[in-house]
């Protein structure tokens, strides 16, 4: 592609590249100069003007925008139509995005005029969210590097769907506890991916008898909500688990707030151990945990463990922390 200014008889077919106003209207940036065009331009007094054009083996913005969109997306993304060179990659419906990042990054590195920019992977998505935008920076690009960019990333950004349809929520009652405190944030999680909270019901904090709360579910997702936090693989709630039949899989997570939570399975239904902090409706790490569950997703121990670059969301002022600096070996402490 040539840019830059050009004699007004050399525009014909060329990409306007900045809007002229004229005396009766204005030419939009990106249009493609015609003779008609052409007689305004000189009528308001111009002799040249600065355009794009393009060579035989370029793509237009749209075109290449387009081409690599389709290219970058498995059928489980909506795409819009190119305009400006953009074209916009959409959710189908509440689930997460799947990104293959390395595939994004070695698209992004053949061109600087070829670019996709993406949500994290795994992000939670509603109807209609935006997964990703591919943008053509340029009015044309190379038909070979476009064709290296859509092949290096070929079905790089997908989506899954939720799957689970229904979940029961219990809680356990300790003395002085909070009770069915976030019973609203919770529900509202589960509302935002389609999920329908089907019971609520509450246990004495005692293996015992939430184990049976825990086989008598019959949703999809069990979700189960200590009075007291569960600080040990062996307490209370992952006990109960066990002792209903199922699985721990995972205890702890390395994303602040959202620590305390713990993953296992009844037969082929999840269960999830929720932290403290799910009572309210900031996000925590039981939000992403939620997310690739429903979703039909499998997490294992080291899904989990990679959160925890990107796990610390924020510091809560309940949370007692150190203040006492240390300085770095070698610094000194600033003359007072």
């Amino acid at each position: 592609m040539r840019f830059g200014p050009v004699p007004l008889d050399q525009a014909v077919g060329a990409v306007l590249a900045h809007s002229v106003g004229t005396e009766s209207s204005r030419l939009r940036k990106g249009a493609v100069l015609t003779a008609a065009d052409i007689d305004t331009l000189r009528r308001a007094g111009l002799t040249e003007v600065i355009v794009a054009r393009l060579d035989p083996t370029d793509l237009d913005e749209d075109t290449a925008a387009e081409r690599l969109a389709t290219s970058v997306a498995t059928d489980a993304v909506l795409l819009t139509d190119a305009f400006t060179g953009r074209v916009n990659l959409l959710a189908p419906g509440p689930g997460v995005a799947l990104i293959d990042g390395a595939a994004i990054q070695a698209l992004n590195s053949i061109d600087p005029m070829i670019t996709c920019a993406t949500v994290p992977p795994f992000q939670q998505m509603g109807q209609g969210g935006m997964i990703a935008t591919v943008k053509i920076i340029a009015y044309a690009v190379d038909q070979t590097d476009l064709t290296r960019a859509a092949a290096a990333a070929e079905n790089a950004i997908s989506f899954a769907p939720v799957t689970l349809r229904t979940a029961d929520l219990i809680v356990t009652e300790v003395s002085g506890g909070p009770g069915l405190a976030g019973q609203d944030a919770i529900e509202g999680r589960l509302n935002a991916l389609g999920i329908t909270l089907n019971t609520v019901t509450t246990s004495a904090h005692r293996t015992d008898e939430l184990a049976e709360h825990i086989r008598n579910s019959q949703s999809d997702l069990v979700l189960i909500l200590t009075g007291s936090a569960t600080s040990d693989p062996n307490d209370v709630a992952p006990a109960a688990l066990r002792s209903a039949g199922g699985t721990v899989t995972r205890f702890g997570m390395p994303v602040d707030p959202g620590n305390l939570l713990f993953l296992g399975q009844i037969g082929q239904r999840p269960v999830i151990g929720l932290p403290g902090c799910a009572r309210s409706p900031a996000l925590n790490g039981a939000d992403w945990i939620l997310a690739r569950i429903a979703c039909g997703l499998t997490v294992t121990n080291q899904d989990i463990a990679a959160m925890g670059v990107g796990g610390l969301l924020k510091e809560i002022p309940t949370r007692p922390h150190p203040r006492n600096r240390r300085l770095p070996k070698g610094a000194h402490a600033p003359a007072k």
